[in-house]
């Protein structure tokens, strides 16, 4: 039986559909902090405010606008909610079950981080090989509705590792595993350390949610990441957003051509 959730994605992958005429996009990218003017120039032809989606919710942090952009075989989620905002992980995932009930094959997520390893700089361009939670949540948890996939999916590997070899080779890519916090407040020193000891190669507030949920829905999902500074203790001075949002200027080329790349039929799904 199905239940309220798998009700409410599956109302929302309607009102889209029939929103763009019945047109069924094969991927679905989510951009991160700082990427939102991306969609236009990945060739997103036209866009609906997440205000006139029936069932989004509204992104409050400053870089995220809250649009989705249509672009022919894709779309562009311009803008996320994070679990930090006081939204739920149902919420914050919700749009991610919409799209799988739409059509949607391929998530692609985007994001910026903190680089933890030694290697790492802002600039850096990181395909998300694995992940650590540490958010203290997981999206699947509450009563089980078998129509949004299995009870207990494996999560052996949540990132495709064949998409991964084509553009970790194709554009000379970094690998790492990212660690996600709840947030919003950066992490300590200590935490970094500790992270960097568990193996965790750069850090962020978001990402495991949809990316999970995706896994569990079937999607084949890249993570592909934007180091916007080194994480605390590794830097100089204090970290802060408006870093993060300037920082991440430096990765716009790179990552604009591998998603350019990915959209353009670049992959094989």
């Amino acid at each position: 039986m199905e239940g309220k959730l798998s009700e409410k994605a599956k109302e929302i992958a309607k009102f889209l559909r029939e929103r763009f005429e019945g047109r069924i996009p094969n991927i679905a990218v989510i951009l991160g902090s700082g990427l939102g003017n991306l969609a236009e120039e990945l060739g997103a032809i036209g866009f609906i405010y997440y205000r006139d989606i029936p069932g989004f919710s509204l992104p409050t942090v400053r870089g995220h606008e809250g649009k989705l952009w249509w672009g022919g075989n894709f779309v562009i989620l311009q803008g996320r909610l994070h679990f930090y905002e006081g939204y739920s992980m149902e919420d914050i995932t919700l749009p991610v079950r919409a799209l799988a009930f739409w059509g949607v094959k391929l998530l692609i997520i985007t994001a910026s981080v903190g680089g933890i390893a030694d290697d790492l700089n802002p600039g850096d361009l990181v395909l998300i090989s694995d992940h650590m939670n540490f958010m203290g949540d997981n999206p699947l948890r509450g009563v089980n509705d078998p129509s949004l996939g299995e009870r207990f999916p494996d999560m052996t590997q949540v990132y495709d590792g064949e998409l991964r070899a084509l553009l970790k080779k194709k554009f000379n890519l970094k690998e790492g595993v990212y660690v996600a916090v709840c947030g919003p407040s950066y992490e300590t020193p200590a935490e970094i350390r500790a992270f960097k000891l568990l193996g965790a190669d750069v850090v962020g507030m978001s990402v495991v949610p949809e990316a999970t949920v995706a896994k569990q829905m079937g999607l084949r999902v890249l993570g592909i990441a934007g180091v916007a500074n080194k994480a605390a203790g590794l830097g100089r001075g204090k970290i802060a957003h408006e870093e993060v949002l300037k920082n991440m200027s430096l990765c716009r080329n790179k990552l604009r051509e591998v998603l350019s790349f990915c959209l353009r039929g670049g992959i094989d799904l």
